[in-house]
């Protein structure tokens, strides 16, 4: 049996650390402690200010996260920058949404957009690169609060916020900051997937991009040749690689609107996309069947092999989120379906039944 040690003999020196304390009397240290937990406990109770309007000072804001931390970046482009390299798929391209507080209520398109992903097939794993870009507070925070890849980017002197009607200078302003903001990530070197928020994804869509495409954009009417520049192309979702071509086009296409007052993007590329520019920067422009990438203009025929539906020809967020949701609804009766079943069975949709291009009633 080992004797026990000596306390006299193996004296227990106290780290030097501890030894500076014995200098201070034990009232201040234990004020200190007191004034210490006092900071700490107001931090975390602290509310967030609202937004009152005007600018939105952006180093006020993170990424991602819990919406009351605070991060002073130095810039915008910092903190995209930080997450978009967060979001990238191994090839550095990254899945982009835009939402402003119109869209972004409980219950409404943007909850519609991502319930899609988690009954979608093979869709789940692709909120991983979903970045959801917020044209407002109101908007950055609700994001915050249902996914956890946000970005705000706000306009000094422009509000977002409320609901834009179809061609108003609020919608026409929203549209070209969008536009602008998509070759920022290009010139960053990321390519990316952008899609509406009143679009419903039920597969991954990679597999249907063609390899050689610079740009890919989605259709309201699709005429069998992709690469007819006739087909009706419809902004609300693209694939784009990035590289000097799609930064050039980006670059050319921002610019028409100068030329073209009053028209938003989507017209503007039907203008341009003739334009021997085109061709002399090389872009290879194709154009996405809407057997895979329907909508309401023409939807997608077989379910066996639709990845998006968009309520295009539509105009009325609440006739979008009605449309919008039977789309969900038939999708899971088809999902519901034996295997033999979804094959040999014919599919169809609900909608269009509240869509409509003409104006809602007062």
């Amino acid at each position: 049996m080992e004797p026990k040690p000596n306390a006299e003999e193996n004296p227990v020196v106290p780290p030097p650390d501890s030894r500076i304390f014995r200098r201070f009397p034990v009232p201040i240290i234990f004020l200190l402690l007191l004034g210490l937990s006092i900071v700490l406990i107001y931090r975390a109770a602290a509310p967030i200010t609202p937004f009152a309007g005007g600018k939105w000072n952006l180093t006020d804001v993170v990424p991602a996260g819990d919406p009351e931390d605070v991060v002073n970046l130095d810039n915008e482009e910092t903190k995209l920058t930080w997450i978009l390299k967060d979001a990238a798929m191994e090839d550095k391209t990254v899945i982009l949404t835009t939402l402003n507080s119109a869209w972004a209520s409980v219950n409404s398109i943007i909850d519609i957009f991502l319930e899609s992903f988690y009954i979608g097939n093979g869709t789940r794993a692709l909120l991983d690169h979903l970045v959801i870009i917020a044209f407002d507070k109101k908007a950055y925070l609700r994001c915050m609060a249902i996914h956890h890849r946000c970005f705000a980017l706000a306009t000094e002197g422009v509000d977002f916020s409320g609901e834009k009607n179809f061609m108003s200078d609020g919608y026409l302003k929203m549209m070209w900051r969008r536009i602008d903001f998509l070759r920022l990530v290009l010139e960053m070197g990321y390519s990316f997937i952008f899609t509406d928020a009143d679009i419903v994804w039920f597969r991954n869509p990679l597999t249907r991009f063609f390899p050689d495409g610079d740009f890919q954009i989605a259709c309201d009417q699709f005429n069998g040749n992709s690469y007819d520049r006739n087909n009706r192309p419809n902004g609300g979702f693209n694939y784009v690689k990035s590289n000097n071509r799609s930064i050039e086009f980006y670059k050319f296409w921002y610019s028409a609107r100068e030329k073209h007052p009053g028209y938003h993007d989507q017209d503007v590329l039907n203008m341009i996309k003739f334009d021997p520019f085109i061709n002399q920067i090389g872009l290879n422009m194709r154009f996405l069947d809407t057997a895979f990438f329907g909508g309401l203009c023409q939807p997608s025929r077989d379910f066996n092999v639709v990845c998006t539906m968009h309520a295009n020809c539509c105009i009325g967020r609440n006739r979008k989120i009605a449309d919008l949701k039977l789309m969900l609804d038939d999708w899971r009766r088809y999902m519901a379906l034996p295997p033999a079943s979804k094959k040999s069975r014919q599919s169809s949709w609900s909608v269009p039944r509240n869509c409509s291009l003409s104006p809602l009633p007062n």
